[in-house]
């Protein structure tokens, strides 16, 4: 029975979420302050304990995936009867862990958000751990047929997340924007696959890689320019999902209009999961010499994303008056980043696990930023604009504080976490020879530390005008505990980078 061990993280997830249904389902409503029980909503007024019963069911996840990493899935017997479809390796585990930690984080930020804000709609958290569980089989898969599979399940939920406020156009907006141009790119994906699989006759990742390498024999029936085709949809359909430029349109309106949790779970759950599987498909099915060559495969394309999109983000993203738009397009010039070392992957062994660890420090990071802004502002005080900020850090020292550590994250600064996953990443790329794609980078790190240090210069230096409206934090321990988690990984992360790059180093996609 190891193989319930090894499949562990999938398990309780999914159990999870089912009895978060349930609990959702059959539950008695409970009064919101200054309003009536509302019958129909068996949910309604449960937001705190929904929170709570999300976020262990995923730190759940969290651990035991690291107990299975730590075992080793190696070792672990009758696994093999959901290969190629699911592979539980390290590299599926380290994916697991982030995806758990990630929604668990986001979870606790709603059990703050969504009763401050009056849109205590229960079923989020039903959505945020089964999305959880789409998207750890988009990162875990190793056949087309689930990684679609996993594709859907994790953006259906998130389609749904982002429309939580039904009540305001600009939410709805969103949602519809996101469901159109996700179901486009989720075809796109669909079409490549369709096209790996009547070129080599197979679904399985590995399965597609073989046949590939025969390309140019005698014996070989598979067609390159179909194969070439396919990997353009492939990279487009994915690339979407990372929020690649030009692929990126969708991002800055949904990360808006949707309720600040729902916005920092696609910022880290969905990034994360998609390059999960970005790598799997690169590294599996197109990791034939050939196309990993720079004269004739995938390199140059994946470099061009890159640096559009470290570009292209951090130039729009300096002239936004919106902190959570900001945000946004910080969160795509991320996807830049990433895209750096995912195409040093074609030289340098230390690249992927360079990709994973920036991942993960990330993550933290981008949960602290988007929780931080939640944490600045209460229902009718928000903070939504740079003007909102102005003199928080004198009225507010606590939660400036925090609003600084996670933005010198983002920015790189050392000795956060940011700042190593940054390097780490700038170092694998030199290594793979890519000294021009880094100097690119390192100057748009610059340009980025320009509108992350905006945020603390109006924070502490600046003072609102006269009568202009304060936003004012609210008091949420859901919200702190969501900061607290995330600061402490941030520098732990940062003061011990190597202890922790150490154990990415064994989760390496295996071709």
């Amino acid at each position: 029975m190891s193989w319930v061990f090894g499949l562990s993280p999938f398990l309780i997830v999914g159990l999870g979420a089912l009895l978060l249904m349930l609990a959702e389902a059959f539950g008695r409503p409970v009064a919101r302050e200054g309003e009536p029980i509302d019958p129909t909503d068996a949910g309604s007024g449960r937001a705190a304990e929904l929170a709570l019963g999300s976020a262990v069911v995923l730190f759940a996840g969290a651990v035991l995936s690291i107990g299975v990493w730590l075992y080793g899935p190696e070792r672990l017997e009758g696994l093999e009867f959901v290969a190629p479809y699911l592979l539980v390796d390290r590299f599926s585990m380290f994916f697991c862990f982030v995806l758990c930690l990630g929604g668990a984080l986001s979870a606790l930020l709603a059990g703050g958000y969504l009763p401050e804000y009056r849109i205590d709609r229960s079923e989020f958290f039903p959505l945020t751990v089964l999305s959880t569980l789409g998207a750890m089989a988009l990162a875990s898969a190793g056949d087309l047929l689930s990684l679609f599979l996993g594709l859907e399940t994790m953006s259906l939920g998130v389609y749904c997340m982002v429309g939580l406020r039904r009540g305001s156009a600009r939410a709805i907006e969103a949602a519809v924007k996101y469901f159109l141009l996700g179901s486009f790119a989720a075809a796109l994906t669909l079409f490549g696959s369709a096209l790996l699989y009547g070129a080599t006759g197979h679904t399985d990742l590995a399965g597609i890689g073989r046949a590939m390498a025969g390309v140019g024999t005698a014996a070989s029936t598979v067609s390159a320019p179909m194969i070439l085709i396919a990997l353009v949809l492939m990279l487009a359909g994915i690339g979407f999902k990372v929020s690649a430029v030009p692929f990126h349109m969708w991002t800055p309106d949904a990360y808006e209009g949707a309720p600040t949790p729902t916005t920092t779970y696609m910022a880290v759950a969905v990034k994360s999961a998609a390059f999960g599987a970005l790598l799997h498909v690169l590294l599996l099915a197109f990791g034939d010499p050939r196309l990993k060559s720079w004269g004739s495969g995938w390199p140059p394309a994946v470099a061009t994303l890159a640096i559009l999109t470290m570009t292209v983000a951090n130039l729009i993203a300096v002239r936004q008056e919106s902190v959570k738009r900001m945000l946004a397009y910080s969160s795509v010039a991320h996807a830049g980043y990433m895209l750096v070392g995912v195409t040093a992957t074609m030289a340098s062994p230390e690249a992927q696990s360079a990709v994973l660890f920036y991942l993960l420090t990330y993550t933290v990071s981008t949960v602290g930023a988007f929780g931080t802004l939640i944490l600045c502002g209460r229902r009718g005080a928000e903070s939504v604009s740079y003007d909102d900020l102005k003199g928080i850090g004198r009225r507010h020292p606590a939660a400036a504080l925090a609003f600084t550590l996670f933005l010198l994250s983002l920015a790189g600064v050392p000795p956060t976490a940011g700042f190593f996953g940054k390097f780490y990443i700038f170092r694998a790329a030199i290594d793979a020879d890519f000294t021009l794609l880094v100097v690119i980078a390192v100057i748009n790190s610059f340009v980025a530390a320009f509108y992350y240090l905006k945020v603390l210069v109006v924070m502490y230096f600046s003072e609102p005008e006269p009568g202009a409206p304060l936003a004012v934090p609210m008091k949420s321990g859901y919200v702190a505990a969501a900061l607290l988690i995330s600061a402490i990984l941030v520098i732990v992360l940062g003061v011990i980078p190597g202890d922790s790059l150490d154990l990415v180093v064994a989760a390496v996609v295996r071709g």
